[in-house]
């Protein structure tokens, strides 16, 4: 039987949903709907190449892709061509990506300037809110963005002195024929190395401390209420808050290189 790129997709996707988490497979969806069907579903009845597949890189660079969303891209093509090969839809297919030196190099990491971040901190520290703590335990310990969101009381650990991360906020999309799913999930980071503990410094200590005391454990921290605030709305909130300040916009992400 033959095969076309297309249906060996289809195969696959059907194959991996049974082994992976739902937010896994809905960025595998993403990539698979964004940019591999686009480009290989026109070439269908021609032999997959090297040239052809970078052709294709040389493609998601020419829009400005960064190069982790890329060789995302070419992780799950991989899969895909060594899925097809099983079904004999393909001969094996060996391949080497070449990425122009431009995109190699290493983006400057943005962060908040020392002064903006001597303002930011002054705020944050005068003016108490759930929020705003969140925003500062940020700074002081870099956690992501969806890290904090999930942040709860009982993860505070006022007497080993260590925060406890084991989760993570997303809001997940996914419409892949029937299946569709718009919601906002909790569950654990995507690397073995993400779950860690991150100790709490002395400066912090005196802000958690006695907010500890009084606190439900089963609450999320940021929200301070048994559901926690959805990451687009926290940047939302930094953002303005950034421009009340006077300062000038930057990505909430850059408060881990701060």
């Amino acid at each position: 039987m033959s095969y076309t790129f297309t249906q060996v997709t289809i195969l696959w996707k059907a194959e991996k949903r049974q082994w992976i988490k739902t937010s896994t497979y809905a960025e595998y969806v993403y990539h698979i709907n964004k940019h591999l069907l686009p480009f290989f579903g026109q070439l269908e009845a021609e032999p997959i190449k090297e040239s052809t597949i970078q052709k294709f890189v040389n493609e998601l660079i020419a829009k400005g892709l960064g190069l982790n969303t890329i060789r995302d891209s070419i992780m799950i093509l991989r899969m895909i061509l060594r899925f097809g090969t099983k079904l004999d839809a393909w001969p094996h297919i060996e391949f080497d990506v070449h990425y122009p030196s431009e995109s190699e190099k290493k983006r400057e990491v943005p962060v908040i300037p020392p002064s903006d971040c001597k303002t930011l901190l002054k705020y944050l520290q005068q003016n108490f809110s759930f929020r705003n703590l969140g925003i500062l335990i940020c700074i002081h310990t870099g956690l992501r963005i969806g890290e904090i969101c999930a942040l709860q009381w009982k993860d505070l650990d006022v007497d080993s002195g260590v925060i406890h991360i084991t989760k993570t906020v997303q809001r997940l999309w996914l419409s892949d024929g029937d299946e569709k799913v718009n919601a906002l999930t909790i569950h654990s980071p995507k690397t073995a190395t993400s779950v860690r503990d991150i100790p709490i410094s002395k400066s912090l200590m005196k802000t958690i401390r006695p907010l500890r005391k009084v606190m439900r454990d089963d609450f999320f921290m940021v929200s301070n209420a048994p559901e926690p605030l959805e990451p687009r709305y926290y940047r939302d909130y930094f953002r303005k808050l950034l421009s009340q300040l006077g300062i000038p916009p930057i990505r909430f992400h850059a408060l881990r290189h701060s």
